[in-house]
């Protein structure tokens, strides 16, 4: 057992809280057992761990081998396209190593990553990944998803790379079929494939300012037929429309009990240069109709996005500053949200939660997401499996 002694809560209250076989026991004025472990957490915020819901650990740091001459989506696919071309598991495998390091000194203990296979580099890079994911386990809670493009062949070749995905290690299937030939086909070859092999669907969706050709409705018709849990990543488009018709498609999306992940840095970056219309989703009007909405990295300095840095306190800033969310609302989407959208129990300072925490110094919810202190203790199911203490000396005669 472990005792966290006066820690801030996210209302603004004070609690000491007991941890106990790797759950939450008691939160409240709490009074040390005899041989327990305690801390003082006196100066330090005390959330839920973060999840997140959706990055691309394969091409995170790729940057510098593959430049985007257009600054947009296209761009960042041909400028890629290169590297995707020669196939390096082992590469990847690094580079999504450092990423998670990265991802849990913030304080996330759940990533569901977007791993691309297709016509390029075949399965390799979730066989890698699914590698990767056993190395974590103790740490951290990793999904795979198969972002697969359609191969040359149609359908039938396309059915059978997702499941060569699935037998190498995906947890759930996804690609991009907005952008293919035929989007409603590889839409229905998506959904049929997850049908026989019992996973869900975490699918790119109208990643364009664009507002003709949705596919979300699509997508919300289809997962309202069929049982398992389906992710609509991006959907940009939505926060393009109209106020009205995006209303009538978030209420679809709520229906058909769809989940929505926003990649606000990503998009923010790629989308709207022509146009100058935002890369968002429609948040509030999803939010308004039921639907699970949150938040993401999606690229880790790479074509698509040449910044980022593996925190979700940057996504959550974003959120407030560009997205226009209120606090509670920003930080939810990249915890409880994201943790319920990844299919996980709740974490938190809360009695009978799985004890994965994270504190952070700072003196409420708010400035932890404006400062993004880098003074962060990471406990996994309990554990402490991560601490970074930062130091700022001022020279000498400076007074402030």
């Amino acid at each position: 057992m472990t005792l966290l002694r006066g820690a801030l809560l996210p209302g603004g209250e004070t609690a000491d809280v007991r941890l106990a076989d790797g759950l939450v026991e008691e939160v409240g004025r709490l009074t040390p057992r005899p041989g327990e472990a305690a801390g003082d957490l006196d100066g330090w915020l005390l959330l839920g761990a973060f999840a997140e819901p959706h990055v691309h650990l394969d091409k995170a740091f790729t940057a510098d081998r593959a430049a985007n001459a257009t600054g947009d989506l296209a761009g960042a696919m041909l400028g890629y396209a290169g590297v995707a071309a020669a196939p390096d598991p082992a590469g990847i495998r690094d580079r999504a190593r450092s990423a998670l390091r990265l991802f849990l000194a913030a304080g996330t203990t759940a990533v569901r990553c977007q791993t691309g296979c297709g016509p390029l580099s075949g399965v390799s890079a979730v066989r890698a990944m699914a590698a990767l994911r056993e190395e974590v386990a103790a740490v951290i809670d990793l999904q795979i998803v198969a972002h697969a493009a359609v191969p040359p062949g149609g359908p039938s070749a396309h059915r059978e790379l997702l499941c060569a995905a699935v037998a190498e290690g995906a947890d759930l299937i996804g690609g991009n079929p907005f952008s293919e030939a035929d989007p409603r086909a590889a839409l229905e070859t998506c959904f049929e494939v997850a049908a026989e092999l019992g996973c869900g669907l975490d699918l790119h969706v109208d990643e364009t300012t664009g507002t003709t050709g949705l596919t979300l409705p699509d997508v919300a018709r289809l997962a309202a037929a069929h049982p398992f849990p389906v992710t609509a990543a991006h959907c940009v488009a939505l926060g393009a429309l109209p106020g009205p018709a995006a209303l009538d498609v978030a209420a679809q999306t709520g229906a058909a009990g769809v989940g929505v992940v926003t990649l606000p840095a990503t998009n923010l970056y790629l989308q709207g240069r022509k146009d100058g219309r935002r890369g968002l989703t429609a948040i509030g009007a999803l939010r308004e109709h039921g639907v699970t909405v949150a938040a993401g990295a999606d690229n880790v300095q790479d074509p698509f996005n040449p910044t980022g840095r593996c925190d979700p306190l940057e996504t959550a800033s974003l959120l407030v500053t560009a997205g226009h969310q209120e606090v509670p609302e920003a930080a939810a989407m990249v915890g409880p949200n994201a943790r319920a959208l990844l299919g996980l129990p709740p974490a938190g300072p809360e009695p009978g939660a799985v004890a994965d925490l994270v504190a952070v110094r700072a003196g409420s919810l708010g400035d932890a997401l404006a400062r993004a202190p880098a003074d962060r203790i990471v406990w996994r199911r309990g554990r402490v499996v991560a601490r970074t203490i930062a130091r700022t000396e001022f020279a000498a005669g400076i007074d402030l």
